[in-house]
């Protein structure tokens, strides 16, 4: 199956299993079903609730062999994703399987909103105060999502 057809079906699975967080996009500059965008709402149990907050997903040639390109572009205060928006997820790296849709990614990105790994990090000052001051990490992750998700 070429990854036309892939994303193709992707897409007709994330439709029918009603996920409306996810909408994808043509990058008109290349012509490619390669690049979407995705938005999630910021989990209620989490300080970025209420925050509306866009990624990108690049798809490799060899997808779904390989793992998605997902990254942040809104900025968000998390100890797991940087400031260029990368973020640090195992499924996006060495425990991804082809058996993973995309849904399941954004819902694995949603569930590290709610429970940070301040053992594996990108920003390690940001879990250094998750792990000693949640609170000041609660207030800063709250602000930011005011300011730059809402």
């Amino acid at each position: 199956m070429t990854i036309f057809y892939k994303l193709k079906w992707c897409f007709r699975d994330w439709i029918l299993s009603g996920a409306l967080f996810l909408f994808p996009y043509i990058d008109f500059l290349f012509s490619t079903v390669f690049h979407w965008q995705a938005t999630i709402m910021g989990p209620s149990d989490s300080p970025y609730q209420g925050g509306v907050f866009f990624l990108t997903i690049h798809f490799p040639t060899d997808y779904p062999f390989k793992p998605p390109k997902v990254a942040f572009t809104t900025r968000i205060y998390h100890p797991n994703i940087n400031s260029n928006g990368s973020i640090c997820l195992d499924i996006l790296r060495s425990q991804w399987s082809p058996a993973l849709t995309i849904s399941k990614v954004l819902l694995s990105i949603c569930s590290l909103l709610c429970d940070p790994n301040p053992d594996d990090p990108l920003v390690p000052e940001i879990a250094q105060i998750y792990k000693t001051d949640n609170s000041r990490y609660t207030k800063m992750a709250k602000d930011w999502t005011h300011k730059y998700a809402m």
